[in-house]
């Protein structure tokens, strides 16, 4: 026969409020997040414009250094922020 192993219910509950209450990330995890998508944001700002009023018009400013190399290198830096930011183990 096999043995059965009888625990209180109080000791269950307690338990299982303990598990509720623990989040998946930490602090330093959410603020990661949010240094993440500020990164990305910014990226995403400086591509803005660039373009010409009168389209029989050609406007250089859309191969200028903050469109073509500084924002595509903040957004990468900002997905890269995200992942390290998600796979870093949070502090108990």
């Amino acid at each position: 026969m096999a043995k059965e192993i009888k625990t209180p219910k109080a000791q269950v509950k307690k338990k299982s409020e303990e598990q509720s209450t623990e989040l998946a990330f930490g602090k330093e995890n959410y603020r990661l997040l949010l240094i993440g998508l500020a990164f990305i944001v910014t990226g995403f700002v400086l591509m803005i414009g660039g373009g010409s009023d009168d389209p029989k018009v050609f406007n250089e400013a859309i191969f200028n250094f903050q469109r073509i190399t500084l924002a595509p290198l903040l957004i990468l830096a900002g997905y890269v922020i995200e992942i390290f930011a998600i796979m870093k183990k949070p502090k108990e």
